[in-house]
């Protein structure tokens, strides 16, 4: 019964929460290609404020993540996720109307807005499908939706804006969230107890199983315990040193490849915006990979740090690499960038099921929620930084010794945090404060 439960969560929960987050990264991702593109031409933006603009969405994303988070622990995902879908698809194909920079600034900062409830909303709806041995998995997929985003964005992208431009793109990569929110209403239920498709016996089964993991873990009162506890506030460190790099690689990955092609970099050959966007696919062909790998052994061995670690110090050492070589040797720095991407990508399914394990119920959602949106002020500070060095200094020599310096910070703060005490008395009645 267990086996035959366990398909039927995945084959239908899965593909719902990979597509729903694939289009989120799509519609806050193709900025870069924007930007390679030539949108700072075309609206008159200075180099500083193209920086400033592709790191607005994460100034918006930090700030609405806990109260979204609240809101699907207390209420309801599916709401929340469908309205979403609704304003950042709106959001994003607008992007491809605007005339004026405050325009686009505007429009930037609310679509960081409208998808910031996102993430910790999904974690929360899979902690509510699946147990503890299978949650780095099921992580894996709903994060898969990154780099497996940005594999097929980076050409069908380079293929818009070579045919149509950027402004197409824009609008044509924005009205899918629109039609899968109409999609996401009908099929989505928050939890296994409100669905046809399992019988009593699998519904009751699945529920026993989630009641005693919450059991077993050390009784939290309320967000205010959780959010001053000591892994929490480690894992929120961790997560804005981690982002920093994987941001500041995102949104500038096209531009940096480009640049460094035509500076005369890959042998004096004629590239664009085609060839940039092969070649920005590949670093996330790896990326997802590592992420299906590296979270099938994390839940082998039940084991979340051991593979968070080690990834993360091997992109650091990639970054350092590339930097260490200068900027006349374009195919092997470019090699080593996919390394680095693969493996800043690799330990987000265990990462993220740390916090489950560690925290009850009635808390986990917000503590998730928090520590994302301290990734998202990484983000927003990664994507500015990255920005500004490239620019400043016309080379990304720069930018790869800063994220790895950052994703250095993440790994000695990874290794900090400790397991919490377990609970040894199953807990009967619902958590304080829930």
């Amino acid at each position: 019964m267990t086996a035959t439960l366990a398909a039927r969560r995945w084959w239908t929960i899965m593909p719902i929460v990979f597509i729903t987050y694939s289009l989120a990264y799509l519609d806050r991702a193709n900025f870069g290609f924007a930007s390679a593109a030539g949108i700072n031409h075309d609206l008159g933006i200075s180099k500083g404020l193209a920086s400033l603009i592709g790191a607005l969405f994460f100034l918006g994303y930090f700030f609405f993540q806990i109260p979204g988070a609240i809101y699907a622990e207390r209420r309801s995902v599916k709401k929340l996720v469908f309205w979403s879908l609704v304003l950042w698809g709106g959001c994003a194909a607008l992007t491809g109307v605007v005339s004026n920079v405050p325009s686009l600034m505007a429009i930037r900062f609310a679509l960081g807005v409208v998808e910031a409830a996102v993430m910790p909303a999904m974690l929360i709806f899979i902690s509510n499908w699946f147990t503890k041995h299978e949650r780095s998995r099921a992580n894996t997929f709903l994060i898969l939706g990154n780099p497996v985003t940005v594999l097929w964005m980076s050409v069908v992208s380079g293929y818009l804006v070579n045919s149509f431009g950027w402004r197409h793109m824009f609008v044509a990569e924005g009205v899918p969230a629109i039609a899968w929110a109409v999609c996401w209403w009908f099929i989505v239920k928050d939890r296994p107890a409100q669905v046809s498709w399992l019988t009593d016996d699998e519904k009751r089964d699945l529920d026993a199983a989630l009641r005693k993991e919450q059991a077993q873990i050390k009784p939290v009162r309320n967000y205010r315990e959780a959010f001053r506890s000591s892994a929490v506030v480690k894992l929120s460190a961790q997560y804005f040193c981690w982002s920093i790099g994987v941001y500041g690689f995102v949104l500038w990955l096209p531009s940096i490849i480009k640049n460094g092609m035509e500076s005369g970099l890959a042998s004096g050959s004629h590239f664009g915006m085609v060839e940039t966007g092969w070649l920005s696919a590949l670093p996330y062909l790896a990326a997802t990979i590592a992420m299906l790998a590296v979270s099938w052994a994390s839940d082998r061995i039940d084991n979340r740090k051991v593979f968070v670690w080690p990834c993360l110090l091997i992109g650091a050492v990639a970054f350092a690499a590339s930097y260490a070589l200068g900027a006349h040797h374009f195919w092997e720095s470019y090699a080593l960038l996919v390394i680095a991407g693969a493996a800043m990508y690799a330990p987000y399914g265990p990462f993220f099921a740390i916090v489950p394990e560690l925290l009850p119920k009635n808390v986990a959602g917000g503590a998730m929620a928090l520590i994302n949106s301290m990734g998202a002020l990484g983000s927003f500070v990664g994507s500015y930084v990255v920005g500004y060095l490239n620019g400043a200094t016309g080379s990304p020599s720069a930018s790869y010794a800063f994220m790895s310096v950052a994703l250095v910070a993440s790994v000695v703060l990874t290794l900090a945090v400790k397991p919490q005490a377990r609970d040894t008395h199953a807990l009967a009645t619902p958590m304080p404060g829930k």
